[in-house]
């Protein structure tokens, strides 16, 4: 099987610069084995430019892009944390708070997307546990947030 690194540019996806905190915290909490990923936006180049509650200002399909986003932002930060985006073993299990409109129950149709995606970048070892939760809003006005958690190899 490729590694997670080939099977992004297979995918023709590439990560972003990991995203730095603006607060007091740090994206990426190593203990042991396992890689506890803080909530990572749908920032690109340092922007959140999809914005909104999904079913009033952002629609199903936006949203959806906006988790995969989230996506390549966590593998980001913990490829950085870890020495390498091939370091991970394993997807544990992912959060996913999903902004929502009043009467929008499709939070687990827009997980699914960041869901979608690891599987295709870590095969079976991209299954994972899973929360998708409807909130009232998100920091920046995002639709989407998601955190991870990774097991790695821990030689470093």
């Amino acid at each position: 099987m490729p590694t997670p690194t080939e099977r992004l540019a297979e995918l023709g996806l590439q990560l972003p610069e990991p995203a730095k905190p603006s607060f007091n915290y740090v994206p990426v909490a190593v203990h042991g084995d396992l890689a506890f990923v803080s909530g990572q936006l749908p920032k690109e180049e340092g922007e959140v430019r999809i914005t909104g509650r999904v079913g009033e200002d952002a629609d199903l399909e936006e949203a959806r892009t906006a988790a995969r986003i989230c996506v390549l932002q966590g593998l980001a930060v913990t490829a950085d944390a870890l020495g390498g985006l091939d370091r991970i073993r394993r997807v544990v299990r992912v959060t996913g708070f999903v902004a929502s409109a009043e009467g929008f129950h499709g939070q687990p149709k827009v997980v699914d997307a960041a869901s979608d995606l690891l599987a295709e970048v870590f095969g079976d070892a991209g299954r994972h546990a899973r929360s998708a939760v409807g909130v009232a809003e998100l920091p920046r006005d995002a639709p989407v947030e998601l955190e991870f958690i990774f097991s790695h190899d821990n030689v470093q």
